[in-house]
């Protein structure tokens, strides 16, 4: 795992899987970035193992518990932030809300396009509640057409935990043109725009 730091205001933005490629995203808020760089997403950012869904992607070896570990050690995570924002796209998206069940330290938290077709993932909400204040989940409206049985439950899933979630805190579902690859920057947009409001 490895990060990268801009710096802005008092809001600190922790990007799951950003980078200093991630320029559009930077550039649109006055936020200051923590990027957290994964080069293996199915180990570093899922929560327990899990068999491959995808011919050629790998099983899931659910080491999320270690990244979050070595993340909160992270001494710019640790600032007297005015706000955290902890945010992802796909798998990272999952891993955001993870996170937040097993720290209070975010303030928000944004899963855009999240995994949340993952194997176990809702039921686990329902018994380890997120300590956030905010959340925003979003979908391409075509994500659940893949032909896989578990990534075609995604807009299910993501249905059922956005309902959970909002009988604890403000909580928006927002779904988006496009299939899960559409305009990953602009989706990021979004979210945090909704977050800032």
């Amino acid at each position: 795992m490895k990060t990268f730091f801009k710096e802005g205001n008092q809001t600190l933005v922790i990007l799951i899987t950003g980078n200093e490629e991630n320029t559009e995203l930077y550039q649109a808020f006055p936020y200051s970035f923590l990027a957290v760089c994964s080069e293996d997403w199915n180990r570093e950012l899922s929560p327990w193992p899990a068999a491959q869904v995808l011919k050629g992607g790998g099983d899931f070896q659910g080491e999320a518990d270690q990244t979050l570990t070595k993340l909160l050690q992270d001494p710019i995570l640790r600032q007297p932030w005015q706000r955290r924002i902890i945010c992802g796209y796909s798998l990272a998206g999952l891993f955001a809300m993870y996170a937040c069940t097993k720290t209070d330290l975010f303030d928000a938290c944004a899963s855009v396009s999240g995994s949340l077709w993952y194997p176990g993932f809702s039921a686990y909400l329902k018994e380890h509640p997120m300590h956030c204040r905010r959340a925003y989940l979003s979908l391409g409206d075509l994500e659940k057409n893949s032909r896989q049985p578990l990534l075609h439950t995604v807009e299910e899933k993501t249905g059922e935990i956005y309902r959970e979630l909002s009988l604890h805190f403000p909580t928006i579902f927002e779904m988006n043109e496009g299939n899960h690859f559409k305009d990953p920057n602009g989706r990021m947009i979004k979210a945090l725009r909704h977050l800032s409001e």
